[in-house]
């Protein structure tokens, strides 16, 4: 069996989900728009120039969820599934991740952007499996907290080795093991697997991708190609 990985914000989507979410929230007016706009953007710009401190960032991200009810979060999630996402899914990215899916591969989106937001995505590729940051419950309500290891840089290669013990597997098993990913942040990542991708890298990547020989790849127009064996 091969296992087949894939980076949600800017690989999959041609956007970030996490940011986006803020955006959507403000733009309906849950949100204050100037300070939380200008927190979201410093933040997310420290995010592309790998500075980001993800338990600050976390505790910003996540507060939004802790004020509202669940209910609440949900429909507004299905407008901004409509409103935000589905707009900005890459035009080959279901071709790739269907790809992967018909070769009988195990495939397993992997994202640093809480689960709340990233679960309905992944059902809107027809991924069974997501590894994502996990916001804190309980009474059936966000605390604002997250649970365990943020799924960020190690922490992804962390919470990839624990999801694949769960399943009784280990990453050295496979036959080959994809990631398809477009940030330096996903270089620990990048450098377990067997196949690293770098799909529409940014300037630090695409330089490791280079000096590597990894294959780049663009899912960004419509005939971008599906699933490619080295």
């Amino acid at each position: 069996m091969r296992l087949a990985l894939f980076d949600l914000d800017n690989t999959l989507l041609a956007g970030d989900s996490d940011y986006e979410w803020g955006q959507f929230l403000v733009d309906r007016g849950v949100l204050e728009r100037e300070a939380y706009e200008a927190q979201n953007r410093a933040y997310y710009e420290q995010y592309v120039a790998g500075t980001l401190d993800i338990h600050e960032f976390l505790g910003f991200a996540l507060r939004p969820l802790a004020a509202h009810t669940r209910a609440e979060l949900d429909r507004w999630h299905g407008e901004f599934m409509a409103a935000r996402i589905r707009p900005m899914i890459a035009p080959g990215a279901h071709a790739l991740v269907r790809g992967h899916q018909e070769a009988g591969d195990l495939c397993a989106i992997i994202t640093a952007t809480n689960s709340f937001v990233t679960a309905p995505i992944a059902r809107e590729f027809g991924v069974e499996h997501l590894i994502a940051t996990e916001p804190e419950s309980r009474d059936g309500r966000f605390t604002g907290k997250v649970a365990g290891v943020p799924c960020f840089r190690e922490g992804k290669v962390r919470r990839l080795d624990e999801w694949l013990a769960g399943l009784g597997r280990r990453l050295d098993e496979f036959q080959e093991s994809s990631f398809y990913s477009d940030s330096h942040n996903d270089l620990a990542l990048l450098e377990r697997v067997t196949r690293p991708v770098a799909v529409d890298p940014d300037e630090a990547l695409a330089a490791q991708a280079e000096r590597r020989g990894w294959p780049v790849l663009s899912l960004r127009r419509a005939s971008a190609p599906g699933a490619r064996r080295r």
